[in-house]
């Protein structure tokens, strides 16, 4: 489990490309470094990925084909910098909202609103996605938990304080850019436990 506090951001330092797998190494930040050890799990842009090897501050990760589909990890460079997230333990502060980890989809920049003490950025998602995103509801945005802002159609938005503009990537976002959707798994449930029985009523 995570909390969708982004506690540092790493830099991809190496690629291994193979046919519908990816291995990246990232540069992790040393705080973030403590008891690491393989086989822990690490969100990267909120996708929960697994340690596979460990260099010093270097760190493996494997990504597979599944991954590598629904996620915007496949599109990273040498260079770029990740949100990093290691899971939650017993007894640490929740200080977001419970994620799993795993990506719903992914969302596009259509609009960054800079103002000179935060930012809004607008997104675009699937329709599919939209019945989970509720103004003032959570949603993972690249591992980080974020208050929705507004909803319109198939877009929503975010507002984004110094901290979170500093601590995460979201404050390089560009338009165009394509993001890691969490939806939230309590909102999540209930729409689809809705759906279930009114579908059941109509067909009875």
């Amino acid at each position: 489990m995570f909390t969708g506090i982004v506690q540092g951001m790493g830099e991809l330092v190496a690629l291994e490309e193979k046919q519908d797998f990816r291995r990246h190494v990232i540069r992790m930040p040393a705080d973030m470094l403590n008891d690491l050890a393989l086989g822990a799990s690490v969100a990267h842009n909120g996708c929960c990925l697994t340690v596979s090897a460990i260099d010093a501050n270097q760190v493996a990760f494997d990504l597979m084909q599944e991954t590598l589909r629904v996620t915007n990890l496949g599109a990273l460079r040498l260079g770029d910098r990740i949100n990093l997230e290691r899971a939650a333990r017993f007894g640490d502060e929740i200080g977001g909202h419970a994620m799993s980890g795993h990506i719903y989809c992914q969302a596009t920049v259509t609009e960054v609103i800079r103002t000179p003490d935060n930012r809004t950025l607008w997104f675009e998602l699937p329709a599919n996605a939209m019945k989970y995103v509720l103004t003032k509801g959570y949603i993972g945005v690249d591992g980080a938990s974020l208050t929705i802002g507004a909803v319109r159609e198939r877009q929503f938005c975010v507002h984004l304080i110094p901290e979170t503009l500093q601590r995460t990537t979201l404050g390089a976002r560009t338009v165009g850019e394509r993001v890691n959707i969490e939806i939230d798994p309590q909102t999540q449930a209930i729409v689809d436990t809705v759906e279930r029985v009114l579908a059941a009523q109509q067909s009875a």
